[in-house]
């Protein structure tokens, strides 16, 4: 073996050790970035999956200092807020989204737009809930479902709008230009051709804006409020699975904590769920188009 082949063999020895470091390194940095994740998630179902049961799935709050009891009326008035969240927030994010996406990217409104949705995204919930306090709480004079909504939709729609326009920017241009070449007409061509081509991206951040605003307690704090019983009405004081998870947690009664933890595991498992099932719708909407 000459010179010029051992200096290949210790670069190639060299350069397979670096690689083997990195790969450690990486791999590291994997499991300490999935290590809290695990740990919440191990924490919460060995704290609460034993205290969830056909009671609190199905009973009212018991009163306080009672015991026993459950978080149905939580559980429902969760689906409702952010069930009108969605529609509040949805077609507004999806239509900013579409905008940004087609007709914004050549004007400096539309970056203006953009920008604004990425401020929105940061502001902190207390504040969109302090906001929607002082326009919809006050002027209404009462707490409700509505208001409640109403605060939710403010966090949802930006998000909606920057997914909606990802998504949109993944269909290719030969697309457009086909569908403009049929003689149909841009708007058309968008509900048509490009939404149906970028229902992968989409469906999947709807749903992921969806799981991101059901874990939202501070805004709904200002707005809903809470009640122990069946909600009579949308325009009256609901109570959520956040709210009142957070009121028995700082209770100063053993059995509401440990209801805490049920509600914890249950709003976790919910969010789990909507965050599974979007990653599988698009990766099924993946593996159709290729």
């Amino acid at each position: 073996m000459n010179a010029c082949d051992e200096r290949f063999f210790r670069l190639y020895r060299r350069r397979r050790r670096k690689n083997a470091i990195m790969t450690l390194i990486i791999r590291l940095c994997v499991a300490l970035a999935v290590l809290p994740l695990a740990s919440i998630l191990g924490y919460v179902t060995w704290r609460g999956l034993g205290a969830v049961s056909l009671d609190f799935l199905t009973r009212l709050p018991a009163p306080v200092g009672a015991s026993g009891g459950g978080m149905a009326n939580s559980i429902v008035g969760s689906g409702i807020v952010v069930g009108l969240a969605a529609l509040m927030g949805i077609p507004v994010g999806v239509l900013a989204g579409i905008y940004l996406a087609e007709y914004g990217r050549r004007h400096r409104f539309g970056s203006t737009v953009r920008f604004l949705a990425d401020v929105l995204q940061g502001i902190p919930s207390i504040v969109v809930g302090i906001v929607a306090f002082t326009l919809v709480v006050l002027p209404m004079q009462t707490f409700s479902a509505v208001a409640g909504a109403i605060a939710l939709s403010m966090m949802l729609a930006p998000f909606v709008a920057r997914t909606t326009e990802e998504a949109i920017l993944t269909v290719s241009d030969d697309i457009r230009e086909a569908g403009m070449a049929l003689g149909q007409p841009h708007w058309r061509v968008i509900l048509s051709v490009i939404l149906g081509s970028s229902r992968g991206p989409l469906v999947t951040g709807l749903m992921l804006g969806v799981a991101r605003i059901a874990g939202e307690t501070a805004p709904l704090l200002f707005t809903a409020l809470n009640n122990r019983f069946w909600h009579r009405s949308l325009l009256e004081p609901i109570s959520t699975l956040t709210v009142q998870l957070y009121t028995y947690a700082i209770a100063p009664f053993d059995d509401w904590n440990q209801q805490a933890w049920a509600g914890a595991f249950v709003l976790t498992t919910l969010i789990l769920v909507i965050n599974v099932m979007a990653r599988t719708a698009a990766r099924s909407k993946y593996v159709e188009r290729s």
